[in-house]
Protein backbone atom coordinates (compact mmCIF):
# COMPACT_ATOMS: atom_id res chain seq x y z
CA UNK A 1 0.00 0.00 0.00
CA UNK A 2 1.33 3.70 -0.86
CA UNK A 3 -1.37 5.95 0.83
CA UNK A 4 -4.95 6.21 2.03
CA UNK A 5 -7.93 7.09 -0.52
CA UNK A 6 -8.89 10.24 -1.21
CA UNK A 7 -12.42 10.14 0.22
CA UNK A 8 -11.15 8.58 3.35
CA UNK A 9 -13.30 10.30 6.04
CA UNK A 10 -11.19 12.21 8.45
CA UNK A 11 -12.37 10.41 11.19
CA UNK A 12 -14.45 6.93 11.91
CA UNK A 13 -17.97 7.78 12.30
CA UNK A 14 -19.63 7.76 15.90
CA UNK A 15 -22.01 5.04 15.17
CA UNK A 16 -24.58 4.17 17.89
CA UNK A 17 -24.81 1.58 20.20
CA UNK A 18 -27.09 -1.42 19.61
CA UNK A 19 -28.73 -3.19 22.56
CA UNK A 20 -27.73 -6.67 22.25
CA UNK A 21 -24.99 -6.44 20.38
CA UNK A 22 -21.48 -6.32 21.94
CA UNK A 23 -18.20 -6.16 19.94
CA UNK A 24 -14.36 -6.40 20.54
CA UNK A 25 -11.85 -6.75 17.54
CA UNK A 26 -7.65 -6.37 18.28
CA UNK A 27 -4.43 -7.31 17.06
CA UNK A 28 -3.82 -10.85 17.95
CA UNK A 29 -1.05 -11.99 15.72
CA UNK A 30 -3.09 -13.76 12.75
CA UNK A 31 -1.24 -11.04 10.38
CA UNK A 32 2.29 -11.35 10.15
CA UNK A 33 2.68 -7.24 10.87
CA UNK A 34 2.69 -6.32 14.36
CA UNK A 35 0.04 -4.64 15.99
CA UNK A 36 -2.31 -4.77 13.10
CA UNK A 37 -5.88 -5.40 14.06
CA UNK A 38 -7.14 -8.95 12.49
CA UNK A 39 -9.74 -10.21 14.92
CA UNK A 40 -13.15 -9.52 15.89
CA UNK A 41 -15.67 -10.88 17.93
CA UNK A 42 -19.40 -9.86 18.50
CA UNK A 43 -22.01 -11.19 21.07
CA UNK A 44 -25.36 -11.25 20.40
CA UNK A 45 -28.20 -11.21 22.96
CA UNK A 46 -30.80 -14.01 23.56
CA UNK A 47 -33.07 -14.61 20.51
CA UNK A 48 -31.09 -12.14 18.16
CA UNK A 49 -32.63 -13.53 14.43
CA UNK A 50 -29.92 -13.47 11.14
CA UNK A 51 -30.20 -12.98 7.87
CA UNK A 52 -27.43 -13.48 4.97
CA UNK A 53 -26.53 -13.23 1.37
CA UNK A 54 -23.57 -14.62 0.42
CA UNK A 55 -21.24 -15.54 -2.41
CA UNK A 56 -22.38 -17.27 -6.13
CA UNK A 57 -18.64 -18.25 -6.30
CA UNK A 58 -18.71 -22.28 -6.84
CA UNK A 59 -15.60 -22.16 -5.04
CA UNK A 60 -16.70 -20.44 -1.57
CA UNK A 61 -14.88 -20.22 1.55
CA UNK A 62 -15.13 -22.77 4.32
CA UNK A 63 -16.78 -19.98 6.71
CA UNK A 64 -19.49 -19.09 3.63
CA UNK A 65 -20.40 -22.64 3.28
CA UNK A 66 -20.72 -23.10 6.95
CA UNK A 67 -23.52 -19.81 7.27
CA UNK A 68 -25.25 -21.23 4.45
CA UNK A 69 -25.87 -24.59 6.26
CA UNK A 70 -26.65 -22.81 9.74
CA UNK A 71 -29.05 -19.61 8.51
CA UNK A 72 -32.23 -21.54 8.07
CA UNK A 73 -32.52 -21.84 11.78
CA UNK A 74 -32.43 -18.12 11.62
CA UNK A 75 -30.67 -17.62 15.08
CA UNK A 76 -27.55 -16.14 16.16
CA UNK A 77 -25.87 -15.51 19.13
CA UNK A 78 -21.96 -14.99 17.94
CA UNK A 79 -20.24 -13.94 14.92
CA UNK A 80 -16.17 -14.86 14.58
CA UNK A 81 -14.27 -12.77 11.83
CA UNK A 82 -10.75 -12.79 11.06
CA UNK A 83 -8.45 -11.01 8.12
CA UNK A 84 -5.50 -11.78 6.51
CA UNK A 85 -6.25 -15.28 5.61
CA UNK A 86 -9.13 -16.41 3.62
CA UNK A 87 -9.80 -20.21 4.41
CA UNK A 88 -10.62 -20.39 1.41
CA UNK A 89 -9.69 -23.38 -1.08
CA UNK A 90 -8.80 -25.36 2.30
CA UNK A 91 -10.69 -28.78 1.64
CA UNK A 92 -11.36 -30.31 5.50
CA UNK A 93 -8.95 -28.82 6.94
CA UNK A 94 -10.53 -25.77 6.17
CA UNK A 95 -13.90 -27.11 8.18
CA UNK A 96 -12.49 -28.03 10.81
CA UNK A 97 -11.00 -25.10 11.71
CA UNK A 98 -14.58 -23.52 11.33
CA UNK A 99 -15.63 -26.51 13.34
CA UNK A 100 -13.26 -25.74 16.07
CA UNK A 101 -14.08 -21.80 15.89
CA UNK A 102 -17.40 -22.17 16.35
CA UNK A 103 -17.36 -24.57 19.23
CA UNK A 104 -14.68 -22.10 20.90
CA UNK A 105 -16.68 -19.09 20.79
CA UNK A 106 -20.04 -20.95 21.68
CA UNK A 107 -18.31 -22.15 24.68
CA UNK A 108 -16.94 -18.61 26.00
CA UNK A 109 -20.73 -17.25 24.84
CA UNK A 110 -22.85 -19.55 26.11
CA UNK A 111 -24.17 -20.50 23.00
CA UNK A 112 -24.43 -23.63 20.44
CA UNK A 113 -21.96 -23.76 18.07
CA UNK A 114 -24.50 -23.86 15.40
CA UNK A 115 -25.59 -19.97 16.77
CA UNK A 116 -22.09 -18.68 15.90
CA UNK A 117 -21.66 -17.18 12.09
CA UNK A 118 -17.90 -17.09 10.91
CA UNK A 119 -16.05 -15.38 8.02
CA UNK A 120 -12.72 -14.55 6.62
CA UNK A 121 -11.04 -12.30 4.49
CA UNK A 122 -7.79 -12.43 3.47
CA UNK A 123 -5.09 -14.76 1.34
CA UNK A 124 -6.72 -17.42 -0.68
CA UNK A 125 -5.13 -21.66 0.01
CA UNK A 126 -3.35 -21.44 3.24
CA UNK A 127 -3.79 -23.23 5.79
CA UNK A 128 -5.18 -22.14 8.72
CA UNK A 129 -4.52 -23.81 11.79
CA UNK A 130 -7.55 -25.17 13.86
CA UNK A 131 -6.49 -23.63 16.80
CA UNK A 132 -5.39 -20.42 15.45
CA UNK A 133 -8.58 -18.71 16.21
CA UNK A 134 -9.87 -20.49 19.42
CA UNK A 135 -6.74 -20.35 21.03
CA UNK A 136 -7.06 -16.42 20.61
CA UNK A 137 -10.85 -15.52 21.65
CA UNK A 138 -10.70 -15.71 25.81
CA UNK A 139 -8.30 -12.63 26.06
CA UNK A 140 -11.00 -10.99 22.82
CA UNK A 141 -14.03 -11.75 24.91
CA UNK A 142 -12.39 -9.76 27.89
CA UNK A 143 -13.09 -6.91 25.90
CA UNK A 144 -16.22 -6.99 24.66
CA UNK A 145 -18.09 -4.02 24.84
CA UNK A 146 -21.46 -1.78 23.38
CA UNK A 147 -18.86 0.42 21.82
CA UNK A 148 -15.95 -1.13 19.98
CA UNK A 149 -17.32 -0.50 16.66
CA UNK A 150 -13.95 1.30 15.58
CA UNK A 151 -11.67 -1.57 16.69
CA UNK A 152 -14.10 -4.35 15.14
CA UNK A 153 -14.02 -2.74 11.94
CA UNK A 154 -10.41 -2.01 11.44
CA UNK A 155 -10.05 -5.88 12.60
CA UNK A 156 -11.97 -7.11 9.35
CA UNK A 157 -9.61 -4.89 7.08
CA UNK A 158 -7.24 -6.39 4.43
CA UNK A 159 -6.08 -3.64 2.13
CA UNK A 160 -8.65 -1.18 2.73
CA UNK A 161 -7.49 2.13 3.53
CA UNK A 162 -9.94 3.25 6.22
CA UNK A 163 -12.31 1.54 8.35
CA UNK A 164 -16.06 1.42 7.14
CA UNK A 165 -19.21 2.33 9.57
CA UNK A 166 -22.66 3.43 8.82
CA UNK A 167 -25.20 3.80 11.73
CA UNK A 168 -28.92 5.25 11.77
CA UNK A 169 -30.63 5.95 15.04
CA UNK A 170 -33.84 7.49 14.18
CA UNK A 171 -35.70 4.74 12.23
CA UNK A 172 -39.22 4.22 13.46
CA UNK A 173 -41.39 1.04 13.46
CA UNK A 174 -45.02 2.62 14.75
CA UNK A 175 -44.12 4.91 17.37
CA UNK A 176 -41.13 3.17 18.66
CA UNK A 177 -37.39 4.07 17.52
CA UNK A 178 -35.16 1.80 16.76
CA UNK A 179 -31.00 1.87 15.60
CA UNK A 180 -29.06 0.26 12.67
CA UNK A 181 -25.50 0.09 12.79
CA UNK A 182 -22.85 -1.48 10.29
CA UNK A 183 -19.21 -1.83 9.32
CA UNK A 184 -17.81 -3.38 6.24
CA UNK A 185 -14.83 -4.61 4.68
CA UNK A 186 -13.60 -4.28 0.80
CA UNK A 187 -11.39 -2.58 -1.64
CA UNK A 188 -10.46 -5.26 -4.04
CA UNK A 189 -11.52 -8.46 -5.61
CA UNK A 190 -14.98 -6.41 -5.75
CA UNK A 191 -18.05 -7.19 -7.95
CA UNK A 192 -21.10 -8.63 -6.33
CA UNK A 193 -23.23 -11.26 -7.26
CA UNK A 194 -24.99 -11.57 -3.73
CA UNK A 195 -22.85 -10.87 -1.90
CA UNK A 196 -19.84 -8.63 -1.73
CA UNK A 197 -16.29 -7.94 0.25
CA UNK A 198 -17.64 -8.29 3.99
CA UNK A 199 -20.70 -6.74 5.89
CA UNK A 200 -22.19 -6.80 8.55
CA UNK A 201 -25.37 -4.64 9.81
CA UNK A 202 -26.95 -4.98 13.24
CA UNK A 203 -30.54 -3.89 14.80
CA UNK A 204 -32.18 -3.80 17.73
CA UNK A 205 -35.60 -3.82 16.22
CA UNK A 206 -37.65 -7.26 16.88
CA UNK A 207 -37.96 -9.02 13.09
CA UNK A 208 -38.65 -12.17 11.97
CA UNK A 209 -35.69 -14.22 10.60
CA UNK A 210 -38.21 -14.48 7.27
CA UNK A 211 -38.88 -10.76 6.84
CA UNK A 212 -35.39 -9.96 8.09
CA UNK A 213 -34.02 -12.15 5.22
CA UNK A 214 -36.51 -10.69 2.62
CA UNK A 215 -35.61 -7.15 3.68
CA UNK A 216 -31.60 -8.26 3.14
CA UNK A 217 -31.91 -9.73 -0.20
CA UNK A 218 -34.19 -6.52 -1.30
CA UNK A 219 -31.72 -4.16 -0.30
CA UNK A 220 -28.47 -6.16 -1.34
CA UNK A 221 -29.71 -5.84 -4.60
CA UNK A 222 -29.99 -2.39 -4.61
CA UNK A 223 -26.59 -1.31 -2.77
CA UNK A 224 -23.78 -4.01 -2.78
CA UNK A 225 -25.04 -5.82 -6.13
CA UNK A 226 -24.96 -2.11 -7.19
CA UNK A 227 -20.91 -1.74 -7.37
CA UNK A 228 -18.16 -2.81 -8.35
CA UNK A 229 -14.24 -2.20 -8.23
CA UNK A 230 -12.42 -4.65 -11.03
CA UNK A 231 -15.10 -7.09 -11.66
CA UNK A 232 -13.47 -10.33 -9.51
CA UNK A 233 -16.31 -11.80 -7.21
CA UNK A 234 -14.70 -12.90 -4.02
CA UNK A 235 -14.53 -16.24 -2.79
CA UNK A 236 -15.62 -14.97 0.95
CA UNK A 237 -18.24 -12.70 -0.07
CA UNK A 238 -20.59 -12.26 3.20
CA UNK A 239 -23.64 -9.54 4.11
CA UNK A 240 -25.20 -10.35 7.09
CA UNK A 241 -27.92 -8.49 8.83
CA UNK A 242 -28.71 -9.30 13.14
CA UNK A 243 -31.65 -7.97 14.95
CA UNK A 244 -31.29 -8.39 18.45
CA UNK A 245 -35.09 -7.95 18.90
CA UNK A 246 -34.21 -5.37 22.10
CA UNK A 247 -36.72 -2.65 21.63
CA UNK A 248 -40.52 -3.01 21.88
CA UNK A 249 -42.43 -2.04 18.96
CA UNK A 250 -45.63 -3.07 17.01
CA UNK A 251 -45.27 -6.54 16.54
CA UNK A 252 -44.40 -7.50 12.59
CA UNK A 253 -44.56 -10.79 11.11
CA UNK A 254 -43.77 -10.17 7.12
CA UNK A 255 -41.00 -7.81 5.23
CA UNK A 256 -43.82 -5.85 3.50
CA UNK A 257 -45.63 -4.71 6.77
CA UNK A 258 -46.31 -1.16 6.78
CA UNK A 259 -45.09 -0.75 9.73
CA UNK A 260 -41.57 -1.70 8.63
CA UNK A 261 -42.06 1.14 5.50
CA UNK A 262 -39.16 3.34 7.58
CA UNK A 263 -37.28 0.49 8.93
CA UNK A 264 -36.42 -0.72 5.22
CA UNK A 265 -35.66 2.64 4.07
CA UNK A 266 -33.44 3.23 6.84
CA UNK A 267 -31.65 -0.46 6.29
CA UNK A 268 -31.52 0.88 2.61
CA UNK A 269 -29.71 3.72 3.77
CA UNK A 270 -27.01 2.12 5.89
CA UNK A 271 -26.51 -0.71 3.27
CA UNK A 272 -25.89 2.05 0.13
CA UNK A 273 -23.27 4.48 2.76
CA UNK A 274 -21.46 1.33 3.45
CA UNK A 275 -21.37 -0.15 -0.14
CA UNK A 276 -20.53 3.06 -1.26
CA UNK A 277 -17.38 3.51 0.97
CA UNK A 278 -16.33 0.22 -0.34
CA UNK A 279 -16.20 2.10 -3.98
CA UNK A 280 -14.36 4.76 -3.04
CA UNK A 281 -12.12 2.54 -1.00
CA UNK A 282 -11.62 0.74 -4.14
CA UNK A 283 -7.71 -0.32 -4.56
CA UNK A 284 -5.94 2.76 -6.35
CA UNK A 285 -9.14 4.44 -6.52
CA UNK A 286 -8.69 8.18 -7.25
CA UNK A 287 -12.18 9.23 -8.22
CA UNK A 288 -15.90 8.13 -7.34
CA UNK A 289 -18.33 7.34 -10.04
CA UNK A 290 -21.71 7.34 -10.53
CA UNK A 291 -23.49 5.59 -13.56
CA UNK A 292 -27.45 6.24 -13.84
CA UNK A 293 -29.34 4.07 -16.31
CA UNK A 294 -32.36 4.47 -17.74
CA UNK A 295 -35.03 3.51 -20.77
CA UNK A 296 -34.14 0.39 -20.36
CA UNK A 297 -36.01 -2.97 -21.14
CA UNK A 298 -36.71 -3.59 -18.14
CA UNK A 299 -34.68 -2.70 -13.73
CA UNK A 300 -32.36 -5.99 -14.72
CA UNK A 301 -31.50 -4.93 -18.24
CA UNK A 302 -30.36 -1.03 -16.61
CA UNK A 303 -28.48 -2.52 -14.26
CA UNK A 304 -26.41 -4.81 -16.28
CA UNK A 305 -26.57 -2.04 -18.82
CA UNK A 306 -24.84 -0.53 -15.77
CA UNK A 307 -22.22 -2.66 -14.64
CA UNK A 308 -20.95 -3.52 -18.59
CA UNK A 309 -20.77 0.39 -17.92
CA UNK A 310 -18.68 0.12 -14.69
CA UNK A 311 -16.73 -3.10 -15.33
CA UNK A 312 -15.04 -1.75 -18.47
CA UNK A 313 -11.59 -1.09 -18.37
CA UNK A 314 -11.31 1.06 -21.32
CA UNK A 315 -14.16 3.78 -19.43
CA UNK A 316 -12.67 3.35 -16.20
CA UNK A 317 -9.20 4.23 -17.63
CA UNK A 318 -10.56 7.07 -19.51
CA UNK A 319 -11.98 8.09 -16.59
CA UNK A 320 -8.67 8.26 -14.61
CA UNK A 321 -6.84 10.06 -17.13
CA UNK A 322 -9.56 12.09 -17.32
CA UNK A 323 -10.50 11.57 -20.96
CA UNK A 324 -13.79 12.78 -21.99
CA UNK A 325 -14.02 9.95 -24.36
CA UNK A 326 -18.03 9.00 -24.22
CA UNK A 327 -17.23 6.45 -27.50
CA UNK A 328 -15.95 4.28 -24.76
CA UNK A 329 -19.82 4.20 -22.90
CA UNK A 330 -21.11 3.35 -26.12
CA UNK A 331 -19.09 0.45 -26.75
CA UNK A 332 -19.64 -0.96 -23.30
CA UNK A 333 -23.44 -0.32 -23.62
CA UNK A 334 -23.03 -2.64 -27.00
CA UNK A 335 -21.83 -5.12 -25.23
CA UNK A 336 -23.87 -5.37 -22.10
CA UNK A 337 -25.93 -8.17 -23.88
CA UNK A 338 -29.25 -6.51 -23.26
CA UNK A 339 -31.69 -5.15 -25.90
CA UNK A 340 -30.68 -1.61 -26.96
CA UNK A 341 -30.55 0.68 -30.31
CA UNK A 342 -27.86 3.03 -31.55
CA UNK A 343 -30.29 5.82 -32.73
CA UNK A 344 -31.86 5.85 -29.27
CA UNK A 345 -29.20 5.98 -27.18
CA UNK A 346 -28.38 9.38 -25.39
CA UNK A 347 -25.34 10.42 -23.32
CA UNK A 348 -25.08 12.45 -20.65
CA UNK A 349 -21.59 13.24 -18.15
CA UNK A 350 -21.58 15.47 -15.32
CA UNK A 351 -24.88 17.35 -16.18
CA UNK A 352 -24.21 18.12 -19.97
CA UNK A 353 -25.68 16.18 -22.17
CA UNK A 354 -23.37 14.39 -25.33
CA UNK A 355 -25.85 12.79 -27.50
CA UNK A 356 -29.45 11.92 -28.37
CA UNK A 357 -31.43 9.99 -30.41
CA UNK A 358 -28.00 8.16 -31.03
CA UNK A 359 -25.93 11.08 -32.26
CA UNK A 360 -24.12 13.72 -30.84
CA UNK A 361 -25.54 17.07 -30.20
CA UNK A 362 -24.56 19.60 -33.43
CA UNK A 363 -23.25 22.24 -30.03
CA UNK A 364 -21.31 19.95 -27.98
CA UNK A 365 -18.44 21.06 -26.63
CA UNK A 366 -15.99 19.14 -24.55
CA UNK A 367 -14.82 21.23 -22.21
CA UNK A 368 -17.55 21.36 -19.84
CA UNK A 369 -17.07 17.77 -19.16
CA UNK A 370 -13.38 17.64 -19.41
CA UNK A 371 -13.84 19.65 -16.27
CA UNK A 372 -15.64 17.43 -14.50
CA UNK A 373 -13.64 14.79 -15.07
CA UNK A 374 -11.12 16.36 -13.29
CA UNK A 375 -12.89 16.55 -9.93
CA UNK A 376 -13.00 13.58 -7.51
CA UNK A 377 -16.90 12.68 -8.19
CA UNK A 378 -17.87 11.62 -11.90
CA UNK A 379 -21.55 10.95 -12.95
CA UNK A 380 -22.09 9.14 -16.27
CA UNK A 381 -26.11 8.93 -17.13
CA UNK A 382 -27.32 7.07 -20.31
CA UNK A 383 -30.68 6.90 -21.25
CA UNK A 384 -31.32 3.57 -23.97
CA UNK A 385 -34.39 5.33 -25.07
CA UNK A 386 -36.60 1.56 -25.50
CA UNK A 387 -38.47 1.06 -22.01
CA UNK A 388 -38.94 1.97 -18.36
CA UNK A 389 -36.12 0.39 -16.52
CA UNK A 390 -33.93 1.95 -14.70
CA UNK A 391 -31.17 1.12 -12.02
CA UNK A 392 -27.76 3.26 -10.26
CA UNK A 393 -24.52 1.24 -10.02
CA UNK A 394 -21.20 2.68 -8.39
CA UNK A 395 -17.90 2.35 -9.36
CA UNK A 396 -14.23 3.82 -9.18
CA UNK A 397 -11.25 4.50 -11.58
CA UNK A 398 -8.54 2.24 -12.91
CA UNK A 399 -5.22 3.57 -12.05
CA UNK A 400 -1.26 2.43 -12.20
CA UNK A 401 -1.88 1.87 -8.41
CA UNK A 402 -4.69 -0.83 -8.64
CA UNK A 403 -1.51 -2.88 -10.60
CA UNK A 404 1.36 -2.01 -7.59
CA UNK A 405 -1.46 -3.00 -4.52
CA UNK A 406 -2.55 -6.50 -6.12
CA UNK A 407 0.97 -7.09 -7.66
CA UNK A 408 2.34 -6.86 -4.40
CA UNK A 409 -0.77 -8.41 -1.97
CA UNK A 410 1.12 -10.88 -0.45
CA UNK A 411 4.56 -9.88 0.22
Amino acid sequence: MTGVSPFAPVRFPDLEPVAGVRLAGAATGLKKAKGVFDLMLAEFAPGTTAAGVYTRSLCPSAPVEWCRDILPKGKARGLVVNSGNANAFTGTKGDRTVEATATAAAEILGAKPREIFIASTGVIGDILPNDAIPRRLPALAKSLSMGAWHDAARAIMTTDTFPKGASRADARIGDSRVTIAGIAKGSGMIAPDMATMLCFVFTDANIPADALQAMLKRGADRTFNAITVDSDTSTSDTLMLFATGQVTHPEVTAASDRLLRDFRHAVEEVLTDLATQVVKDGEGASKFITIDVTGAASARAARRIGLSIANSPLVKTAIAGEDANWGRIVMAVGKAGEKADRDKLSITMGGVQITKDGQPLPDYGEAPVAEHLKGREVNIAVDIGIGRGRARVWTCDLTHEYIAINADYRS
